[in-house]
């Protein structure tokens, strides 16, 4: 279940599986059903979503998930549409990238700008329309997209004509219902919703992405919860970077613009659907149409690419968790160069501190009596240094008191802490600034790389600086702690 958003998770901080709000009895589901009111030059109209419902179908001693149109439950039911019609609009960003931005109710837009794509999402005008029967088509040099007005669908084909993928409607599916078509559902707890955008799989097809898994390299016949979290191994499908895009054999890709969770049910409950169930209350979904290569590229035109990293940082860094002191320290490098080893970096982690992984920003004074002049007898020999950090910080913390006086960090719905641990709020810029003046100290003292470690448990329920819940802020709070490290060091 679901509340405001949040999961009532059995775990803290454990994966959101978005597909049980998607299998739940108690809660009213709406399918994409017809286009109305479409305007052809601005690619946009109405969708007119179908009221439906589970059921559980009985026959021949088996009972599965059926789902049937339903009558609404409201009243009066004269302010309550039955089958509400909510905004659809194409946009065309490049000959190769086309937008589907979808509402499915009545939502305030964020005009905030997104950490997923920096800069403004470019306009191409190349591409054509033509009216075709039952329908719209707008065709490019490197593709063309169908929009049918009944049964509502989205169709994507490349130069050639060849279908690569459509959108999923209710009549195409037969039989008792394991598999939903395009839909949104709205929950009987809060009647908060989010949006399930189905498209095809081809028998043949072979779909790749999803940020770092290590899982199957194909993805197809998985299913993938899109959250951050410490995945504690190799050995299981969760991910310390979900990222939401994927490219398929095919000759197309997709990017679900949205830091909120997603479950990607990519072919395993039905073998013919690439289910993407977004937590957001809205869709707004890039396709990319070409070879693997010029997905890719369009695709971090959009969202940007990252600087080359210096020389030195692809050299072989030195560890172990940790060295303790300015003896250890020094110790490695004589050793290292002794033997002839090359070493670019030496990295110091938790213990670093005058108390092992209380992170304050300082080197220990018993143990590191002159961290300065280490770390420029280090960088006379070849090494750069590097060290390690945390952004949650405990009771025991000297720390403590000052992020929480001074409001620096995450608050529960309660307005306090929300764990034992404060965390940092990056979405505070007082938060940034004081982060800011604790690296930029180790920086001046000569240290060349910081190790930006933890942030996957950002506290889903909290609520930060700018507003909003954890629902959003969870999955970008890595982007938000890694960015304040490269800002400095670019």
């Amino acid at each position: 279940m679901y509340l405001n958003g949040q999961s009532s998770q059995t775990l803290m901080n454990e994966p959101i599986d978005l597909s049980k709000d998607f299998r739940d009895y108690t809660n009213t589901y709406f399918l994409a059903d017809s286009l109305q009111d479409f305007d052809a030059g601005s690619a946009s109209g109405q969708v007119i979503w179908r009221r439906a419902e589970f059921f559980p179908a009985h026959a021949f001693n088996y009972t599965q998930h059926g789902i049937k149109y339903t009558s609404q439950n409201e009243f009066p039911s004269r302010e309550y549409a039955q089958d509400p019609a909510w905004g659809f609009k194409l946009e065309f960003v490049s000959p190769k990238i086309l937008r589907i931005k979808m509402q499915t109710g009545v939502t305030k837009t964020d005009n905030d700008q997104h950490l997923m794509i920096p800069g403004t999402v470019p306009t191409d005008h190349t591409w054509q329309y033509r009216s075709i029967p039952n329908g719209h088509e707008y065709k490019s040099k490197y593709g063309s997209v169908r929009i049918m007005a009944y049964p509502w669908s989205v169709l994507i084909y490349d130069a050639n004509g060849k279908l690569l993928t459509k959108t999923k409607h209710s009549a195409d599916n037969a039989g008792f219902c394991q598999n939903l078509p395009f839909c949104y559902v709205r929950r009987a707890a809060d009647y908060s919703r989010s949006i399930d955008a189905v498209f095809t799989l081809s028998p043949d097809e072979k779909i790749y992405g999803y940020g770092e898994s290590f899982s199957k390299l194909n993805k197809v016949g998985q299913k993938l919860q899109l959250y951050t979290c410490d995945p504690n191994g190799v050995e299981t499908n969760s991910m310390y970077k979900p990222i939401p895009y994927f490219m398929s054999n095919k000759g197309y890709g997709m990017f679900m613009h949205t830091s909120s969770p997603i479950t990607c049910d990519i072919g395993q409950t039905y073998g013919a659907s690439n289910s993407m169930m977004i937590g957001d209350e809205s869709l707004d979904l890039f396709v990319f149409i070409g070879n693997p290569k010029e997905i890719n590229e369009e695709y971090t035109r959009l969202t940007g690419r990252a600087p080359m990293p210096p020389l030195w940082s692809f050299g072989l860094w030195m560890s172990r968790i940790t060295y303790f002191s300015e003896a250890d320290g020094r110790q490695v490098a004589a050793k290292l160069r002794e033997h002839r080893i090359p070493t670019d970096v030496l990295h110091f982690d938790t213990g670093w501190f005058e108390t092992d992984w209380q992170c304050d920003y300082e080197f220990s004074k018993s143990r590191f009596p002159d961290a300065l002049g280490m770390i420029q007898d280090l960088k006379s020999n070849g090494f750069k240094t590097c060290l390690w950090q945390l952004p949650y910080f405990v009771p025991k913390n000297k720390l403590f008191n000052e992020i929480t006086d001074q409001g620096l960090n995450v608050k529960n719905d309660k307005g306090n802490i929300p764990y034992e641990d404060a965390v940092l709020d990056f979405t505070n810029n007082k938060t940034i600034e004081w982060n800011q003046k604790k690296i930029k100290g180790l920086l001046d003292m000569g240290v060349s790389a910081i190790k930006v470690d933890f942030g996957e448990a950002a506290p889903y329920k909290g609520i930060y600086s700018n507003g909003k819940t954890g629902f959003y802020e969870h999955n970008l709070y890595p982007l938000r702690y890694n960015k304040i490290v490269s800002d400095l060091t670019n």
